[in-house]
């Protein structure tokens, strides 16, 4: 723990020339996917990126997480979504950091895909809102997080629309895999049809106990099938990481030194090397 603290302390993370918008998606509830979004982003924005989360699910984690208040009267991105209000009217700034923008979800984004479903150009509208935001800033974000609902409704759809990399967290179980060939089929008709930029670019295993065979199996089933996705950092099962939302924080801020939150600074680093290589 000592030698992974020095060395994370001693590294300068390369920041993107451009955005890279992730989605970080799993139609698979439970697997770590909004705990890791979250984590992510205030890993990097302690190193110094700029970072925008925008939580598309319905039941606010991501918000609660950052500490940003989410109840029915707050601009959330429902608001951009189905009002047409631009991004900037709906962003908040975490308490953990200034450098963490977010455009919280309320509980009005639950009948989202039935509102979305009779709209126009009804799978571009966040990529539409997203882009003309990002046009209008001289100091654009380094990185975006579009924290998902587990469905793969027209609210993930838009998602995938926006972004240019999926980042899609597995976690360490039974059936780790379940479900992802589906999704998998689904992100190549978004990339058919929609977004050709999009990329399957990471894949990080969570919830990891290695003192169990289960976990080390699932490990390389993983990497055997994605082999140049899968991060090196493995997010271990974490009371801490558990525990942080319950005080409106991530584990970052919550227990800098632990065990998850090392690794969630280690799986921020990998991602910042690999894409300035």
């Amino acid at each position: 723990m000592a030698r992974r603290r020095q060395a994370l302390s001693a590294q300068e993370l390369p920041l993107p020339k451009r955005t890279r918008i992730f989605t970080v998606v799993n139609q698979k509830g439970g697997v770590g996917k909004t705990t890791t979004a979250v984590n992510l982003a205030a890993a990097l924005a302690q190193a110094g990126a700029r970072v925008l989360v925008l939580d598309l699910d319905p039941q606010g984690n991501a918000s609660t997480a950052l500490g940003i208040d989410h109840h029915a009267d707050v601009m959330s991105t429902y608001d951009v979504l189905i009002d047409g209000e631009p991004l900037a009217a709906a962003i908040a700034i975490s308490p953990q950091s200034d450098r963490i923008q977010v455009v919280p979800s309320t509980i009005h984004l639950a009948g989202a895909d039935l509102e979305l479903a009779g709209m126009e150009r009804r799978e571009h509208r966040l990529r539409e809102a997203l882009d003309a935001h990002l046009r209008d800033l001289g100091e654009p974000p380094h990185y975006v997080f579009i924290d998902c609902p587990p469905s793969l409704g027209l609210l993930t759809i838009n998602a995938f629309t926006a972004a240019t990399e999926v980042l899609l967290p597995i976690q360490c179980e039974y059936y780790a895999l379940e479900g992802v060939s589906q999704l998998l089929d689904t992100i190549g008709r978004i990339q058919a049809h929609l977004n050709p930029k999009l990329d399957v670019s990471t894949v990080l295993l969570t919830m990891f106990d290695g003192r169990t065979l289960l976990s080390r199996q699932v490990v390389d089933e993983v990497r055997s099938h994605f082999p140049e996705q899968t991060l090196e950092a493995v997010i271990p099962r974490s009371v801490r990481v558990s525990e942080a939302p319950g005080y409106g924080q991530t584990v970052i801020a919550y227990d800098p030194n632990s065990p998850g939150a090392l690794s969630y600074r280690e799986a921020a680093a990998e991602i910042a090397r690999r894409g300035a290589a």
